[in-house]
């Protein structure tokens, strides 16, 4: 809302200046019986463009700096303008027709320099035009200040020597001109190299722009050569008042620049802005794409098509730390936009837009895009995960069943034959027996390694203090009060009870503990479990989780988390948490 009603003030300041300049125009031409000419009010509807057309881009997209830039150049104009025609009728006070005078001088700067210096998005092709940009300023500050300081002196040249001030002035204003004039000139032909070495989509937008200021510069030399014919210096003045505008008017509408075109309602033209979506809304329909998209591998795929559409580029890609690559459309040619995804996880690159050029209005939506990208690659990174550690899992309890249960199931049966076969002895079937009851022991091991009946059964505290209970090493379980009856559902007690086993197990194996405490908690919405031993420790940073990075993955996936304190002789604590209700 502020920086519309900013535009209208700074856009009827420039209309109201350049208006107003025609009127005293008509007063001066019927004080001497001739009608107003006609390119005066041609003059009039071009100059009127300028400001329009600053006003239309700083209200549809005033985070561009460009339509800003058009507005303070046509408020320029105006203030020119009106200081211009004050001079010429007199009678107006000094102090307001002098500085009104000598901001005339701002306006050619701004028109040759600036805007084709700062085209398209309103900054600087590269650092190596600083020091062109801050010479130009001073040169055009110079040119004004001297048209201030030499009051009427550079109007009437015969008074110059009347004042060595004003001698000084005239001279100051004569030296910002002309350095003005050869930074327009250097400008100029940067502008052209531009337009040569850009690409074929952006070369288009250039070719206008470069034909605007050419029709502009030879528009503003034309009076110091056609003094003598008022005609042809007043379509100078037309000429370079409204080329640019002109041309930045028929780029926007011919070749989408800043993303403005002409579309067709009804029967009508329109000018149709802010063609592109959003960011708002590119986030909020991929946010819904995502949920109906369950798979992470697609959801990937949906995150890079968005990046493609919304900023309607030939092509787009997601790359992964690993190399791993998703396109959409057809790559060609190098990146011409590439961001990070947060976290390290990788990139997202584009092409080339199919119309325009990308700016930095782009970079902030691909910048955006990247969180959802993040998220996508961190869950197709868990999926894959957990997927491997079942597969891990499905093969361990093969092969513990092949070589283990399978075997002694083989033997008891070879036993078994022999018995029956030779008349077994008292001894024999005692051995039968025992070799029966073992494989049986193993059996209900294995089946406690998948899921322990006591965990359905009894809960989560009573099957940790079972599994406790057969540790050869002195093991306390602390629970809160009311925990023992307290059920949750499957996965999560699942996933914490084989949490807590595998920290007991590396406590036994790895650490040489000799003492475990478990403690079990519930409350502010989690469900807690922390396991902590008197064992030696080791270094996070140089040592594999082993099994819990695969458990840290389960909790990740319910919500939860799993954090490691550990130091070489310090022992290790355990924190696991996944959410519950209550």
């Amino acid at each position: 809302m502020r920086s519309r009603l900013v535009a209208g003030v700074l856009a009827t300041g420039a209309a109201a200046g350049i208006v107003a300049n025609v009127i005293i125009t008509s007063r001066i031409a019927a004080s001497h019986g001739v009608p107003l000419p006609v390119t005066e009010w041609v003059y009039l509807v071009v100059a009127l463009l300028l400001p329009a057309l600053g006003w239309l881009l700083a209200t549809r997209r005033p985070e561009l700096r460009y339509g800003w830039l058009l507005l303070v150049s046509a408020l320029i104009l105006g203030l020119g303008l009106t200081g211009t025609g004050l001079s010429i009728v007199g009678g107006a006070p000094v102090w307001l027709a002098s500085p009104l005078f000598a901001v005339s001088a701002v306006f050619p700067g701004l028109n040759w320099i600036f805007l084709p210096l700062l085209f398209p998005e309103g900054r600087l092709p590269s650092r190596r035009w600083r020091a062109f940009a801050w010479i130009s300023g001073i040169a055009i500050a110079v040119h004004t200040a001297g048209l201030l300081l030499s009051g009427d002196a550079v109007r009437q040249p015969m008074r110059v020597t009347e004042s060595p001030l004003a001698l000084f002035a005239v001279l100051s204003a004569a030296a910002g001109q002309l350095i003005t004039w050869i930074m327009a000139a250097i400008g100029f032909c940067g502008l052209v190299l531009r337009w040569r070495r850009s690409a074929r989509v952006e070369r288009r937008q250039y070719a206008w722009m470069v034909g605007g200021v050419a029709v502009s510069l030879l528009g503003g030399v034309a009076p110091a050569f056609y003094t003598s014919l008022p005609m042809l210096s007043l379509l100078g003045m037309v000429a370079m008042a409204g080329a640019l505008p002109v041309a930045i008017g028929v780029t926007m509408v011919r070749h989408r620049l800043f993303d403005i075109g002409i579309g067709i309602r009804g029967s009508r033209l329109h000018l149709i802005f802010d063609m592109r979506p959003t960011a708002d809304e590119v986030l909020s329909d991929l946010g819904t794409a995502l949920e109906d998209t369950p798979e992470p591998a697609e959801q990937l795929g949906k995150v890079t098509a968005a990046v493609r559409t919304a900023l309607e580029a030939s092509w787009a890609a997601v790359t992964l730390a690993d190399g791993t690559r998703v396109v959409a459309g057809r790559e060609e040619g190098q990146a011409t936009l590439t961001v990070p995804v947060p976290g390290g996880l990788g990139r997202i690159e584009c092409g080339p837009r199919s119309v325009g050029m990308l700016t930095r209005v782009d970079r902030r939506l691909l910048e955006a895009l990247a969180v959802p990208a993040g998220l996508a690659i961190q869950s197709a990174g868990l999926v894959t995960r957990l997927v491997n550690a079942q597969e891990a899992e499905r093969r361990r309890i093969e092969r513990n069943i092949h070589d283990g249960v399978q075997q002694q199931l083989v033997a008891l049966i070879a036993g078994l034959e022999l018995a029956r076969s030779t008349g077994a002895s008292p001894d024999m079937l005692a051995h039968l027996r025992e070799q029966a009851r073992q494989t049986l022991a193993d059996l209900r091991e294995l089946a406690a390694g998948i899921h322990p009946s006591v965990l359905s059964q009894g809960g989560l505290v009573e099957a940790v203090e079972e599994r406790c209970s057969r540790l050869p090493v002195r093991t306390t379980v602390i629970s809160d009060p009311g925990l023992r009856t307290r059920r949750f559902a499957d996965e999560v007690e699942g996933a914490m009870y084989f949490t807590v086993n595998e920290a007991v197990a590396n406590a036994l194996k790895h650490a040489s503990a000799a003492a475990v405490e478990v403690r079990l908690s519930h409350a502010g919405g989690r469900l807690r479990a922390v396991v902590a031993d008197d064992g030696k420790g080791f270094d996070p940073g140089a040592t594999a989780r082993r099994g819990l990075a695969t458990l840290s993955d389960r909790l990740n996936a319910l919500g939860g988390g799993l954090d490691l304190d550990t130091s070489p002789g310090k022992g290790t604590r355990v924190n696991a948490w996944v959410p519950v209700d209550g």
